[in-house]
């Protein structure tokens, strides 16, 4: 029974989690942020104890900033990490190039040779879901570790989190963003979006020069890294001489394979306490490569993620009809929970087409008119 409860337990932080994680989703890397610890419950007081006097809570900031810098991480220990993440092949090789020279860089500077200047600012490139917000936290560690940055946290923003509506508000927003990243890494997702738009009223342009003079001024003790899709961030870079002189290493995140998409999907599964059969697990095979071809916005290992979701869901509504559940049908996924999940997919699936093609003839029939009576 003890057993069964631990069981039980784990499954529900696992769901807890992964609800958690919709509500923050951010892009937010595959792997997710961990679960909040639970908080203790406070002891009942005993009434032959004198009470003691109560305590001002500090400022969660205020005590973190007394506490200083988290102390540098092993660098094994992350060159391990980066090494078991599933696919990636070409990111690690780079990683770990840049992990060295990085390393020798330092013994130079020690020994008091002479040294090439060397950008850490970096452009990661590629679809949605293939990691790069996890490998730009790695590398905020890394960077750490090694004595290049004095902290090491990596703060998370988008063209919303720069740019603002009204003159002189957007350098503000910038310069703010920018102070948070300070000893770390400030990691710009969709950074093309900062220079894509034809309005000139548009900020995105402060925004810019906001961000590259405080790389100059910072370049001790900030990186920056822009992500984004490849041909637009070649031109986002391009865009400005600024920006190309600035960001000269690119690393690009290949889609995963279906095979590491099931291996991303079975990790999920044993962090969870999950089993999965044979037939299952071809079931699982068969409805990656399904929504990889046939949904435009699968998303690699974020549309994963959405899977296994999906899978415990229709996993809990079996369980929920039957009695006395054992602990071994509480862990098992079947290949029966797998088409059920596939099966609501494709019909959302189908009730998008059905609205993308009214969207589509309404649009039509508005050109149309407009051909008919143009100016009206």
């Amino acid at each position: 029974m003890d057993n069964r409860d631990e069981i039980i337990r784990t499954q529900l932080e696992v769901i807890g989690e992964l609800i958690n994680n919709s509500m923050r989703r951010v892009g937010d890397d595959f792997f997710g942020a961990p679960a909040p610890k639970a908080e203790k419950t406070p002891e009942k007081p005993d009434p032959q104890k004198p009470a003691a006097p109560a305590k001002p809570a500090a400022a969660p900031d205020k005590a973190k900033a007394e506490a200083g810098p988290e102390p540098p991480e092993d660098i094994d220990a992350l060159k391990a990490e980066l090494n078991s993440y599933i696919g990636l092949p070409g990111i690690k090789r780079e990683v770990n190039n840049l992990i060295n020279m990085a390393t020798v860089h330092r013994m130079r500077q020690q020994h008091g040779l002479p040294t090439v200047d060397m950008s850490l600012h970096m452009v990661f490139t590629g679809n949605p879901g293939t990691g790069k917000t996890m490998i730009a936290r790695l590398m905020a560690r890394i960077y750490r570790s090694l004595g290049i940055l004095s902290k090491g946290q990596l703060v998370e923003v988008d063209r919303s989190g720069l740019v603002a509506g009204y003159v002189g508000q957007t350098a503000a927003k910038t310069a703010e963003a920018i102070e948070k990243a300070k000893g770390g890494v400030l990691f710009i997702d969709e950074a093309y979006s900062l220079s894509s738009s034809e309005n000139q009223n548009d900020f995105g342009q402060e925004a810019i020069d906001t961000l590259l003079k405080a790389m100059e001024d910072n370049r001790e003790d900030l990186v920056v890294i822009v992500a984004g899709y490849d041909k637009l961030m070649d031109d986002f870079v391009h865009s400005n001489p600024g920006l190309e002189s600035r960001f000269n290493r690119y690393l690009h995140f290949d889609d995963y394979s279906v095979d590491e998409m099931v291996e991303i999907y079975k990790m999920q599964l044993k962090k969870g306490k999950y089993t999965l059969d044979e037939a299952a697990e071809s079931a699982v095979k068969d409805y990656i490569q399904a929504s990889k071809t046939q949904l435009i916005s699968f998303g690699n290992a974020r549309g994963v993620r959405n899977i296994f979701e999906r899978t415990l869901v229709a996993q809990s509504n079996r369980l929920a009809s039957m009695e006395n559940v054992t602990v071994e049908q509480l862990m098992a996924i079947t290949d029966g929970d797998i088409n059920e999940a596939r099966s609501g997919d494709e019909k959302l699936n189908e009730a998008l087409k059905k609205e993308q093609e009214l969207i589509d003839s309404t649009q039509k029939l508005i050109d149309d008119l407009q051909q008919i009576a143009p100016g009206e």
